[in-house]
């Protein structure tokens, strides 16, 4: 069987994120969506998402294809009823299809198909708040799929630990004069990464393959840090996704940082307003600031972002794709992409310096500006120039 996992109609709702990635590729608790969904298949997966991505993220089709729904995440129930799926069937979630059995070229009608209704709760990602907010539950999942049946490497003896049993050490992983508290969730150290001494640790927590937590780091429950990251200072309920940086002290909360970010030193943000009120966040479908429901929500910041030292952000700020932000004060609570400034004032980023800085930071990583990359980063910076139009 062929499995094809589709962005669906959460997607604009899930930018700045998705504005350099499908929905399948954004990271919660320990794995990408797309991971999820092939750990529990035990297949590789496609993607359908916009054209201007699909030159990098494909999809693949053959007779026989079963479409998923990638704002959900999946189970062990729910992926033993997607693999039962016969030709027009489809599995929906209320109004929303979670997943149905099409052949190659087939027009999709679903008043055609049998519907079968999913009754049982789900995980899903349909805002970007979701990404942090039901991080620890996602945590949770995936310590349990990634470590069954599995051993631990040793705790090293100069750490102190509760709850042992919730700890889990890839092989190359080095930890030494931690503290590490598992009691109220998992802790889940990928393979060769590094806990420097003195860090503090709450569960449910993730550090991903060779990531780092610098000396001193203060990590807070429901936390993720992708590969290759480094993290100081301290940190609440936040998902850092892969190559970002925050070497230094300051804080965040409740906040999801893309890829390719850097945080400069003592940057912090607020994740509560002073009147305790629900926090609105930028909204790229109504144009307008939409209500989370939360009291707690900090910074989301998209792909190739970052900020000069002692950057301060409102709560609920949104930050677009390769912005670039300094000064004093407090910048507005949304940033479009390509934008060059901060309290003061911004004018645009433009694509050729935002290109040089790209290709320099990846290639510190020794991982290519692809012609791709350059594309797919062209297209954003079109489609967002209506957002600076007042610079």
């Amino acid at each position: 069987m062929n499995y094809i996992l589709f962005d669906g109609p959460s997607r604009n709702a899930l930018l700045p994120f998705t504005y350099t990635r499908p929905v399948a590729d954004i990271r919660i608790g320990i794995l990408t969506i797309r991971e999820k969904w092939e750990q529990h298949l035990g297949y590789t997966t496609s993607t359908v998402t916009e054209e201007y991505l699909s030159e990098k993220f494909p999809m693949v089709e053959l007779e026989d294809n079963v479409m998923i729904n990638a704002s959900y995440l999946p189970t062990t129930d729910l992926v033993a009823k997607i693999k039962d799926l016969q030709e027009n069937q489809a599995i929906f979630d209320g109004e929303e299809p979670i997943a149905f059995f099409v052949k190659e070229d087939q027009e999709v009608d679903f008043e055609s198909f049998t519907i079968v209704q999913y009754e049982q709760e789900l995980l899903t990602v349909k805002n970007i708040w979701d990404i942090f907010s039901k991080n620890e539950q996602a945590i949770a999942q995936d310590f349990a799929l990634v470590t069954a049946d599995r051993e631990s490497q040793p705790i090293p003896e100069s750490n102190r630990v509760i709850a042992p049993e919730n700890v889990f050490i890839e092989e190359g992983a080095k930890l030494e004069f931690a503290i590490l508290n598992a009691s109220a969730g998992p802790i889940y150290i990928g393979k060769d990464a590094e806990i420097m001494e003195g860090s503090i640790i709450r569960g449910p927590f993730v550090l991903c393959n060779n990531a780092t937590l610098k000396m001193g780091a203060k990590i807070y429950g429901g936390t993720t840090v992708g590969p290759h990251s480094k993290i100081g200072g301290e940190v609440n309920n936040s998902v850092i996704f892969g190559y970002s940086n925050k070497g230094h002290d300051g804080f965040i909360g409740n906040t999801v940082l893309g890829e390719w970010c850097n945080l400069g030193a003592d940057t912090n943000t607020s994740n509560l307003k002073n009147n305790y009120a629900p926090v609105r966040l930028w909204s790229y479908e109504t144009e307008g600031f939409a209500k989370t429901g939360l009291q707690f929500c900090g910074l989301m910041m998209g792909d190739h972002s970052k900020c000069g030292i002692n950057t301060m952000f409102n709560t609920g700020t949104v930050v677009g794709v390769n912005a670039n932000i300094f000064g004093g004060g407090f910048p507005r609570n949304f940033i479009p992409s390509y934008s060059w400034g901060g309290s003061a004032g911004f004018k645009t980023y433009l694509t050729k310096k935002a290109f040089e800085v790209a290709k320099v930071v990846m290639d510190r990583r020794k991982i290519e500006f692809t012609e791709q990359d350059k594309k797919i980063l062209e297209h954003v910076f079109e489609t967002t120039k209506d957002w600076r139009k007042n610079f």
